[in-house]
């Protein structure tokens, strides 16, 4: 009886310290701050469309953010693992440009559980305008 109890102790032990690498594998998800220098500043009102679709400098900043903030969920390249939707099949369009925003601003909850942070007290406007530039260079095939 012991030995048995013995065997479920370290094999749930085991379990657990999976979960936990699992867990620590995403690394520090809190958001981080995205340096856009570089960029035009766009002021305090909040654009409705991308103002630097195919920006070099806003794709290359975008990229930097982007794997700083977002590849943990979004995978490497925009090329989702399937955790989180694969962004570069966002409309390319005012209403991709929309949802974009609206997600990255706000984050976005499924049930009342936070399943991506708001990055609005975090990122300016430019740095996700350049995110998303970055997201619209990316091939889809």
């Amino acid at each position: 009886m012991k030995r048995m109890f013995y065997a479920m102790a370290v094999t749930a032990a085991v379990a657990l310290t999976g979960i936990a690498q699992q867990a620590r594998a995403h690394g520090d998800v809190t958001p981080q701050p995205v340096d856009v220098t570089g960029l035009e500043p766009l002021g305090e009102e909040w654009r409705k469309e991308n103002p630097y679709k195919g920006d070099p400098t806003a794709i290359k900043i975008g990229m930097s953010g982007y794997n700083q903030n977002c590849a943990r969920c979004h995978g490497i390249d925009g090329i989702s693992g399937g955790i989180a939707p694969d962004l570069r099949f966002l409309e390319q369009d005012a209403s991709g440009d929309d949802w974009f925003l609206k997600r990255v601003r706000h984050g976005a909850t499924v049930n009342g559980t936070f399943k991506m942070p708001p990055f609005e007290k975090i990122m300016s406007q430019e740095a996700m305008w350049a995110i998303r530039s970055y997201l619209e260079s990316r091939p889809t095939d």
